[in-house]
């Protein structure tokens, strides 16, 4: 079965997480589409809170927002407050407007590393979107373009560093794979060693 709105519901009978909240994971390489499958889930859980880890990292610290992302978002909320973060403005370099987010059931958090060693006590399921990596890779690109071919450089190197030091894959609750319509939601490596967390094909 690979219907979103059976998951969400899913998701929303997870015991929380952090605080009031239960966050979800979707990590996986960039260019893997996360980003829309994160908007599709958010939707069918009735427009549940989605932080994009591009508002928290910038072009110096790729992968160093892990500060802030725990007092900016996941210490107040473990606290049961709003969070309250500043997203980055990846074209003037700096950082933007707060915005502020306030406790829901359920909460996701998008993008490469989202489920790191770091962000992982705090969650309640990791989802990893299937793709390997220079397809991935080559797919960011197309969508990107040339302009930022060079950024892409850079940030291949980055990724890749980050996953051999801090792999999520092994921890991943569900695999979702994508297909012409839809998606396919499979067994990740981590449920058959998680009773509480799971999100498997053998609830269906």
């Amino acid at each position: 079965m690979n219907d979103l709105a059976d998951h969400a519901r899913r998701l929303r009978s997870l015991r929380p997480s952090c605080g009031p909240v239960r966050i979800v994971a979707v990590d996986g390489h960039a260019g893997s589409g996360k980003t829309t499958f994160a908007g599709r889930l958010a939707s069918e859980l009735g427009d549940a809170p989605v932080l994009h880890l591009d508002d928290l990292a910038t072009h110096e610290e790729l992968f160093a927002w892990t500060d802030r992302l725990r007092a900016q978002v996941l210490d107040p909320l473990a606290r049961g407050e709003a969070a309250r973060y500043a997203p980055y403005d990846w074209s003037a370099r700096r950082f933007g407007a707060a915005r502020v987010v306030e406790p829901a059931p359920v909460m996701l958090i998008e993008g490469v590393g989202a489920g790191r060693a770091a962000v992982r006590p705090y969650l309640a399921g990791l989802l990893w979107l299937e793709g390997d990596s220079e397809w991935s890779w080559q797919r960011g690109r197309r969508r990107d373009g040339p302009a930022l071919s060079e950024f892409w450089d850079g940030w291949t190197v980055a990724e890749r560093r980050h996953f051999a030091d801090d792999p999520s894959y092994p921890f991943a609750d569900a695999l979702i794979r994508q297909k012409p319509e839809g998606y396919d939601w499979l067994e990740g490596p981590r449920a058959t060693a998680v009773t509480s967390h799971t999100l498997t094909e053998s609830e269906d």
